[in-house]
């Protein structure tokens, strides 16, 4: 009975008791390459990723963690800002996913648009 015992109590001691979330971090960065410092969150924090994009040109990227995180998006006439807010670990990985698919997109619809055209001509 006693080694039971000390078998369980083993076993609860080397239980994890909790770890604190993993979000990656990095201020004011133009690459999300940059963007891999990875830190540990207090309690009731998420991981929080801001971009804000400037006229299709470049980004500025902001990741960590925030208790009061909120995702928003603001559009505004030379950009826009995307807030993203997660709670697993590290999950604000990427940052510029959504303007690669803009870019995909705009192509898709040009290239069905032009495609008439460039068919008769051949």
């Amino acid at each position: 009975m006693k080694a039971l015992l000390v078998l369980l109590l083993g076993a609860v001691l080397c239980l994890d008791s909790g770890s604190s979330l993993q979000c990656y971090s990095c201020m004011t960065q133009l690459s999300n390459s940059n963007c891999k410092k990875e830190v540990s969150c207090k309690d009731n924090e998420m991981c929080k990723t801001d971009v804000i994009r400037i006229a299709g040109f470049f980004n500025i990227i902001n990741k960590g963690c925030d208790a009061s995180c909120e995702a928003t998006y603001q559009d505004f006439s030379v950009g826009n800002r995307n807030i993203t807010c997660c709670d697993t670990n590290l999950c604000n990985v990427n940052a510029a996913g959504s303007l690669r698919s803009s870019y995909g997109i705009a192509a898709g619809i040009a290239a069905s648009l032009l495609w008439p055209f460039l068919n008769n001509r051949l």
